[in-house]
């Protein structure tokens, strides 16, 4: 892997934790000191995609993807992005059974597709958007992201510990790797 590649698979990887983590933005509602509710926000990166966690999880699939390349990594990153994908199928359902006709208006102006509803006019940001992502909740993800990044070493050092035991004889998988 060259030194530009693993620079752009980790600027994709860190991008992709603001869009994954847009619901720290109601703390009290992540700690469930608050009962989580369905918002209906049309700021800040819904402005992008009205679904950041999909997004999020697309680029941070990829991104490993790109860096371990496994058969074991490609499946583990469809069945993320899928679940996420069913997330955004599910959530509009849950979205338009709890705000109706709101909600309509909210999707007739926002996408899923990053940027989509901005380069087809449905969107327009303001001249001082920066300020939307401009929050608390944000230095917190990129300060955790950068943790997280200094201690992958750490990590791969503690997994390397660990044994692989592979298939176990006897198991329910043997009829699909033992003919």
């Amino acid at each position: 892997m060259t030194p530009l590649f693993m620079c752009v698979v980790r600027l994709v990887n860190f991008a992709s934790f603001f869009f994954l983590y847009p619901s720290v933005f109601n703390l009290k509602e992540v700690a469930a000191v608050e009962k989580p509710r369905l918002h209906l926000w049309e700021t800040g990166i819904i402005r992008i995609t009205r679904h950041p966690q999909m997004v999020g999880q697309v680029m941070w699939s990829a991104a490993h993807l790109a860096m371990v390349g496994s058969s074991f990594t490609a499946l583990t990153m469809v069945l993320l992005v899928g679940h996420h994908l069913f997330a955004c199928w599910n959530g509009d359902r849950r979205l338009l059974k709890e705000h109706g006709d709101a909600f309509l208006a909210v999707k007739e102006r926002t996408s899923i597709i990053p940027f989509a509803a901005i380069l087809e006019g449905r969107q327009v940001l303001p001249a001082d958007y920066y300020k939307e992502l401009i929050r608390a909740p944000y230095v917190l993800i990129a300060v955790g992201t950068m943790g997280a990044y200094l201690a992958h070493p750490y990590m791969q050092a503690g997994a390397a510990l660990v044994r692989n035991t592979g298939l176990v004889p006897g198991g329910i998988l043997d009829p699909l790797f033992h003919h």
